[in-house]
């Protein structure tokens, strides 16, 4: 990307920023309007940040450490079952029912029983971030599936791709953009539950640290814990939608 597209896409990101900054150090800093043991303003944040900077970033190895595995395979077993599920109609009328009725139940009503069954915490906060991350995959896979136009499908029939080749060949990259946009969603779900998958279970990480300060009502490191998980969470949003730019490019959008 050339610098004058990379300005004139963010510019108004940036001027958004720039004003929602001005106006908390405005009502923090400058006028006191917020309280500010729970609200302290850049003069306490941002050097709590630069202190704590060797430590967030051993947090966020912690965090990737639980977070990579349990996403990845989240979107293995996504995709899989979904291309699979999608493509035979028959199994696909039997589940989706299925799939309706447990995919909205949210991942952290299932906390307590992950802890009760599965032998450990970090097993425990893996499944709750897979949890999380698997049904948007696997609905938006299915439903990349059944939109696919059937005229497709004959025509690669016709020159005699089927089974796993026709899959391969013509189902999944037919359904890609919607793989995306579930995979998209997911990744963000995963870093929610993350957050609160190590503020009950884990020794480090992103959101350990939060919760640790917070306890001890250090507000200063809260706040620099939470801009550090949400540049992390840009950064790692911008590389998956560059990568979404690259394997969609025949769809001519930007």
């Amino acid at each position: 990307m050339s610098a004058t597209l990379f300005v004139k896409r963010y510019v108004g990101t940036a001027a958004i920023l720039l004003v929602c900054v001005a106006a908390f150090e405005l009502a923090t800093d400058v006028t006191g309007w917020l309280e500010p043991v729970l609200f302290p303003g850049l003069s306490r944040v941002l050097p709590a940040f630069a202190k704590e900077f060797p430590n967030l970033l051993e947090g966020l190895l912690h965090s990737f450490g639980l977070l990579l595995p349990s996403y990845f395979l989240a979107l293995a077993l996504g995709i899989g079952l979904g291309l699979f599920v999608g493509y035979h109609q028959p199994l696909r009328t039997m589940l989706m029912p299925l799939f309706r009725g447990v995919s909205p139940i949210p991942p952290t009503m299932l906390i307590p029983y992950a802890i009760s069954v599965l032998p450990t915490f970090w097993l425990s906060s893996a499944f709750i971030i897979f949890m999380g991350a698997f049904w948007p995959i696997l609905m938006g896979t299915i439903h990349g599936v059944t939109l696919l136009e059937e005229r497709y499908l004959d025509n690669a029939r016709t020159l005699g791709l089927h089974g796993g080749r026709l899959l391969r060949k013509v189902v999944f990259p037919g359904a890609l953009p919607h793989i995306f946009a579930g995979a998209g969603m997911a990744l963000v779900f995963s870093f929610i539950l993350l957050t609160v998958a190590e503020m009950f279970g884990a020794k480090a990480g992103m959101g350990y640290f939060i919760q640790y300060h917070a306890d001890f009502s250090d507000y200063p490191k809260v706040l620099a814990g939470m801009l550090f998980l949400s540049l992390v969470i840009i950064g790692i949003m911008e590389l998956f939608d560059g990568i979404q730019r690259r394997a969609l490019h025949w769809t001519g959008k930007r």
